[in-house]
C-alpha cells in the first residue's frame, strides 16, 4: 500500500523531480487539462469539481502516509500542488490565457504564502500538507474568477 501512496503523493513520480518539482507538477495539470478541452471536454467544468476534490481528499491520505517516511511536507509530495492548480481553475474557460495566468496567480500564493497561508502549515499530517494549496488555489481563483467578470481574461 506504501508504493500507492507514493505513486499518489509524488503525482506518478513527478515529486522525484527534486527542486522545481511543486512547478512542474502545476505545469503538468494545466497540460493535461488543456488536452482535455482540445479532445472536446466541454464538460469539463462540470466534472473538474469532483476530480479535484477525489484528488484532495487522496493527497491528505496519502501526504498523511508517507509523512512519517519522508518527514513533514517534503518535496517529493507535489499531489498538494495539482489539486490547488484544479482548485484555482474550478468554473474558468480552459484558454492558454487562463491556464498561464492561473498558473502564475497559484505559484504565487503557494510559494509566497500571504494573508494567513503560512500559518496552515503548521497543521499536522495529510491536511497541513494540503490545505495551504488549497488555499492558494481559492485566492487565485478568486482573482481569475474576478478578472474574467471584469472582462480583464
Amino acid at each position: 500500500m506504501m508504493r500507492i501512496h507514493k505513486l499518489v503523493s509524488t503525482s506518478l513520480g513527478i515529486g522525484y523531480i527534486g527542486k522545481g518539482g511543486g512547478t512542474v507538477a502545476a505545469v503538468v495539470t494545466c497540460l493535461c487539462l488543456y488536452a482535455v478541452h482540445l479532445a472536446g471536454g466541454d464538460q469539463l467544468v462540470w466534472w473538474l469539481p469532483t476530480v479535484t476534490a477525489l484528488l484532495t481528499a487522496l493527497g491528505v491520505w496519502s501526504a498523511g502516509e508517507v509523512e512519517p517516511l519522508w518527514g513533514k511536507d517534503d518535496k517529493k509530495v507535489v499531489i498538494d500542488e495539482v489539486a490547488g492548480m484544479c482548485i484555482s481553475l474550478l468554473f474558468i474557460p480552459i484558454t492558454p490565457g487562463s491556464l498561464m495566468v492561473g498558473l502564475f496567480l497559484f505559484r504565487f500564493f503557494d510559494i509566497v504564502k500571504p494573508l494567513y497561508i503560512r500559518r496552515l502549515e503548521k497543521i499536522g499530517g495529510g491536511l497541513g500538507v494540503m490545505l495551504d494549496d488549497v488555499v492558494a488555489g481559492v485566492y487565485a481563483n478568486i482573482i481569475l474568477q474576478t478578472l474574467l467578470y471584469f472582462k480583464i481574461l
